[in-house]
């Protein structure tokens, strides 16, 4: 199943129904729901969906946005938060949006589960990319540096992914009374939180749980792929269990990402193998790409990807 998030063009948009007509004619009938949406457009996107107008893959949290949240901020409230305020409101929040996806029929919720805040990114995952950029991959002071993030990771970690735990056996059982699925995405930077060995122990620790699964991130997984922490086509095979769907968007050299598809360097046929095609391919891309870049991708995409095209039905265009 093929959709468009809504972070591509939330940002221009006052009325939910007008995001929506606009998504519409790039070609797209499916969206995901996207964080950073005020509360204000929610009646917009109630009418259109109503009418029929588009089928609601999934939702990413929090939708709509905390009110006092005056930015796109989807890391505003964070499960791993030392403070137990900010925790409070982040599971307060991703509950109402579950009951939001409920409504909109969507058949999961993207979360960011945390990161450890003892890890400023600055100093960790962003000065490796500013080693990359100045072609220092190679070099001993940049191997040195990654050694250290990574005993560093695993030394801070544990208290937040412990969190981030708990808060998911909380959100299962709700979950399933909804009927929406805990899709919990793979993270850019090495100090988010899961890093991928706890994102391993996350999946098997609810494996028997129908209601959380892995929600995989081509341009994120790209970024650490590059950053040499690890390899996407491995990780893709280790994940090919738990994975429900995933975000597509391309990277262009090193680490801009959220670009269009085959604009960038991710080579994506060897890597949809991991997936099955009724799965959600969800295009999340930046509010800056233009909308003639998606239309001359998309046809690309159904013409590599044909199996995960859904036939549309009768009632999302109705007379």
């Amino acid at each position: 199943m093929l959709a468009l998030s809504t972070c591509w063009n939330n940002s221009r948009h006052t009325d939910g129904e007008g995001m929506i007509d606009e998504i519409l004619e790039l070609g797209f009938d499916t969206v995901e729901l996207s964080h950073g949406m005020t509360i204000t457009k929610l009646p917009g996107l109630q009418k259109a969906f109503r009418a029929g107008k588009f089928r609601c893959a999934g939702v990413h949290n929090y939708f709509p946005s905390p009110t006092e949240v005056m930015i796109d901020a989807p890391d505003a409230y964070e499960f791993s938060s030392h403070r137990t305020g900010d925790r409070q409101r982040a599971m307060e929040m991703t509950l109402k949006t579950l009951e939001v996806a409920a409504e909109f029929g969507a058949g999961y919720l993207v979360l960011h589960m945390g990161s450890v805040p003892l890890m400023p990114h600055r100093k960790w995952t962003g000065r490796l990319t500013g080693m990359l950029k100045d072609g220092q991959a190679l070099s001993p002071k940049y191997a040195a540096h990654k050694i250290k993030c990574v005993k560093k990771r695993e030394k801070t970690g544990p208290v937040y992914f412990n969190r981030a735990m708990a808060t998911l056996e909380s959100l299962a059982a709700k979950a399933e009374e909804y009927g929406v699925k805990l899709a919990v995405e793979s993270r850019s930077k090495y100090e988010d939180v899961p890093t991928e060995r706890e994102m391993i122990a996350l999946q098997e620790h609810f494996k028997d749980t129908p209601w959380v699964g892995y929600w995989h991130d081509f341009g994120h997984v790209q970024l650490k792929h590059n950053l040499g922490l690890l390899d996407h086509k491995h990780w893709l095979s280790q994940m090919e269990p738990y994975v429900i769907g995933a975000h597509v968007h391309d990277v262009h050299w090193p680490h801009r990402d959220h670009r269009v598809p085959f604009t960038g360097t991710i080579d994506y046929p060897p890597l949809m193998r991991h997936f099955r095609p009724e799965m959600p391919f969800v295009w999340e891309l930046s509010p800056t790409r233009e909308a003639e870049q998606i239309r001359e991708a998309l046809p690309v995409w159904n013409q590599l990807f044909p199996e995960t095209l859904q036939p549309v039905s009768p009632e999302l265009h109705p007379a």
